[in-house]
């Protein structure tokens, strides 16, 4: 009935949304960049306290930032900065706390390896420092030694091409080294006692658990030479095979060698065989 109006109305509807809809993305757009500036702001000034070492002052902006801008990058980078923060302030487990809670809540951040090496770091630097010295390693508290090389391993694992990889790696061997040393001196325990299974099964633990460790060599030749007291002819071939393969420059090559040759050809019972050690 009203032809000519419908009409005209119905064109001017689209130009209206479309206009309504300039002007909201314009209302939001200055807000949020705004938002993220003042964000970016306060985060930096965070980060100028932290690396002048005014911890009290950068614990407060950088708590500040996290809270007043959750939905910022500077927000996710702020609790970053605070288990860094409680790093350098040597609160290492608090650290590794925070440092966990990054890689589990920001999985997709570029700073996830960051976070995940240095979570893995903390554990390390919570260990003893004087690993070489007295009291001997089988005397101490090497459980965060143990959660360091945990730690470094799955990081190592996860994260294989990190520019952090290199160092983790050396990380790991001195640690997998320091519990190797645990083993060997049990294992010294158990052979002047002549307890030959529990010997054997410390060094098994130990060429299992920390392969590569300056110990590997030793504790081989040692290892097979339990073998063949246990008349566990088998494993005492194994063993020095892997030995002369895996470490051909060894002190023990000589003797691996002739020890495999007599296995080959000895009697089977261990108490007639005549050796030189």
């Amino acid at each position: 009935m009203f032809p000519g109006p419908m009409r005209s109305r119905n064109r001017i509807w689209p130009i209206a949304a479309a206009l309504a809809l300039a002007l909201a993305a314009c209302a939001k757009k200055a807000p949020a960049v705004k938002y993220e500036s003042q964000a970016e702001q306060e985060y930096v000034a965070g980060l100028a306290a932290l690396d002048s070492r005014d911890f009290p002052d950068a614990q407060k902006i950088l708590e500040r930032v996290r809270t007043k801008y959750p939905y910022s990058k500077f927000g996710a980078l702020a609790e970053l900065r605070l288990a860094d923060l409680r790093y350098e302030q040597g609160k290492f487990l608090e650290a590794a706390d925070g440092y966990q809670a990054f890689v589990k809540i920001h999985p997709s951040s570029p700073e996830v390896d960051y976070a995940a090496y240095r979570a893995a770091m903390s554990r390390w630097a919570d260990a003893p420092s004087d690993f070489f010295l007295f009291p001997p390693v089988h005397e101490r508290d090497v459980a965060q030694v143990t959660k360091a090389a945990d730690g470094l391993a799955a990081f190592i694992d996860k994260y294989p091409n990190s520019r952090y990889a290199p160092d983790a790696r050396e990380k790991l061997g001195k640690a997998r080294g320091i519990l190797a040393e645990r083993d060997w001196y049990a294992f010294e325990f158990y052979k002047k006692r002549e307890k030959w299974q529990g010997a054997a099964f410390r060094l098994e633990k130990l060429v299992k658990d920390f392969p590569d460790s300056a110990r590997e060599p030793e504790a081989l030749w040692q290892l097979a030479d339990l073998y063949v007291k246990l008349a566990e002819r088998f494993k005492a071939q194994k063993t020095l095979q892997t030995l002369i393969v895996k470490y051909p420059t060894s002190a023990q090559r000589g003797n691996a060698e002739k020890l495999l040759a007599d296995l080959r050809t000895q009697p089977e019972h261990p108490e007639l065989w005549k050796t030189p050690w």
